[in-house]
C-alpha cells in the first residue's frame, strides 16, 4: 500500500490501531538489498506521515546475516522517528526465506549479540517498546498446535488459514462468512493432517517452503 498523505488521513479517520512498516537496514543499500523494489527513503517518509497523525506506527526488523549488525542502529533511528514499538525476532524459516535459508540466515550467536545490543539501547534511550519474538517458526508451530491462538489468518486471495507457516486453508471468505469459517479453524488444528505436518516440519524443513500455499484440509 502507498501510504500517501491521503491514505494516512483515511487511516486516521478509521482510527486504525496498528500500522507496521518494515525497515531492514540502517542504510538504503542494506535495506534495498534485502527488499528489492522497496525504497528505504519512502518507508521512512511513510513513518513520518503516520507519526504526524498520531498513529504511532511500529517498525519491523527481520535479522539476516546481511543486516543483523544494523539492528541497534535501526533501533536508534526508530527512537528518533517517534516509533511506538520496535518489533523483531528470529527470521522465520518459511516461504521465500526457507528457499534462501542457507544464504540469508544469521547464526544464533549473531542474533544473541544483536538482542543484547537492542536491550541495552532500549534501556539507555528509553525509546520505542522493544518487542522480541521468543522463538523461530518450528517452535511456533508446535506451540500453536498444542494451544491455538484465537485468530485466523486471511490472505490476499480471501482464504482463511491457520498460521503463516502452515499451507492449510479451511475456508474462502469471498463466499462464506467468518462465523461459518471459525469453527473449521478449531477443527483443522485438531486434524491428523495438520498435526502430522507440524510434527514432520520439525525435521523435514523443506515443508516450510510451502507456507505461502493454500491446501484444502477436510474438517
Amino acid at each position: 500500500m502507498d501510504l500517501s498523505d491521503a491514505v494516512c488521513d483515511h487511516l486516521q479517520r478509521l482510527k486504525v490501531a496498528c500500522v507496521q512498516i518494515s525497515i531492514d537496514g540502517a542504510t538504503a543499500a542494506v535495506h534495498e538489498q534485502l527488499r528489492p523494489g522497496s525504497g528505504y527513503a519512502p518507508a521512512w517518509a511513510a513513518i513520518e506521515r503516520l507519526v504526524k497523525r498520531g498513529l504511532e506506527p511500529e517498525l519491523v526488523f527481520i535479522p539476516t546475516r546481511i543486516n543483523v549488525k544494523d539492528a541497534v542502529a535501526v533501533y536508534e533511528q526508530a527512537a528518533k522517528a517517534g516509533i511506538r514499538t520496535f518489533v523483531t525476532g528470529p527470521m522465520m524459516r518459511l516461504g521465500r526465506a526457507a528457499y534462501a535459508w542457507d544464504t540469508l540466515a544469521c547464526s544464533e550467536e549473531e542474533w544473541k549479540e544483536a538482542v543484547m545490543g537492542l536491550k541495552a539501547a532500549a534501556a539507555a534511550l528509553k525509546g520505542p517498546k522493544l518487542a522480541i519474538y521468543p522463538w523461530g517458526i518450528q517452535q511456533e508451530m508446535v506451540t500453536r498446535a498444542e494451544s491455538p491462538q484465537s485468530m485466523v489468518l486471511v490472505v490476499p486471495n480471501g482464504r482463511a488459514k491457520l498460521l503463516n507457516a502452515l499451507p492449510f486453508a479451511v475456508a474462502d471468505l469471498r463466499t462464506e462468512s467468518l462465523a461459518t469459517a471459525w469453527p473449521k479453524v478449531g477443527a483443522a488444528w485438531k486434524s491428523k493432517e495438520v498435526q502430522d505436518f507440524v510434527r514432520r516440519a520439525q525435521t523435514e524443513t523443506d515443508l516450510l517452503k510451502h507456507a505461502n500455499e493454500c491446501w484444502d484440509v477436510k474438517v
